[in-house]
């Protein structure tokens, strides 16, 4: 990305953000001690995350009068819920257990809708991608998240409940994102960060998925989801950037 292009305050500004950003995520798993099977500490987690919410909110602050300006808003907005999910699922807004774990999602799902919002809008104004070349994405996205979901949320269950459920539909919200995205980057190649940080979402909550609904155990499992989960929210707020410099 060419931060050249930008004003030097406003660059200094969001280099210092991805600095600080990577800081809270990787200094978190580095220097962390592990405690309950993670080594990065409730706190540097949901630094790093609201971090690219201000990173989101900037973008849009120095874009918002430009082609990509409403792009950068839905942007914005769906780090925000993100954000906010982080927040329900790490238990921090008075919500415990599967309260707390089904505010999360519907929070990650607002995000997602507006996610989907910036994507549309992509296709409108920078694009014109295939209907047919995104219908066949979408599928391939959906059969990986419906194969995700039976295998990390659903095999093995004796006692199946309504959040094991509920997360089929999340899924697919996900596969969506994942799917529109990887189909805008088809046709060009700015949105290929928006695909691949929608991808890591995707895997990030299908592992985690498998953790809070499935059973599923792997060594310091929360901190691979959030290696997943960090740079592909990243990666979604900088395209913003990739994106602009397309317009110019």
């Amino acid at each position: 990305m060419n931060f050249e292009l930008f004003p030097p305050l406003q660059r200094a500004w969001l280099v210092a953000l991805w600095f600080l950003w990577s800081a809270f995520l990787f200094g978190g798993l580095i220097l962390g001690s592990p405690h309950e099977n993670r080594r990065m500490p409730r706190w540097t987690r949901m630094a790093s995350s609201w971090t690219l919410v201000v990173a989101g909110w900037s973008w849009w602050l120095f874009l918002q009068h430009t082609e990509v300006g409403l792009y950068a808003f839905w942007i914005a907005l769906g780090m925000t819920f993100g954000g906010l999910g982080d927040l329900f699922l790490a238990e921090l807004l008075g919500i415990k257990g599967t309260r707390a774990v089904i505010a999360g999602i519907g929070a990650f799902g607002v995000g997602h809708l507006a996610y989907i919002g910036a994507i549309l809008y992509g296709a409108k104004r920078f694009s014109t991608p295939s209907m047919m070349q995104f219908g066949q994405v979408l599928m391939l996205f959906w059969i990986i998240a419906l194969i995700g979901w039976w295998g990390m949320v659903m095999r093995g269950q004796k006692h199946r409940h309504v959040v094991h459920w509920a997360a089929l539909p999340y899924a697919l919200l996900l596969a969506t994102t994942a799917g529109l995205a990887a189909g805008m980057a088809s046709q060009s190649m700015a949105f290929w960060p928006l695909a691949a940080g929608a991808f890591l979402f995707l895997v990030s909550d299908l592992i985690l998925a498998g953790a809070l609904f499935g059973g599923l155990k792997w060594p310091y499992m929360h901190d691979i989801v959030w290696m997943a989960y960090g740079p592909g929210q990243m990666l979604i707020v900088y395209s913003i950037g990739v994106v602009y410099m397309q317009t110019l």
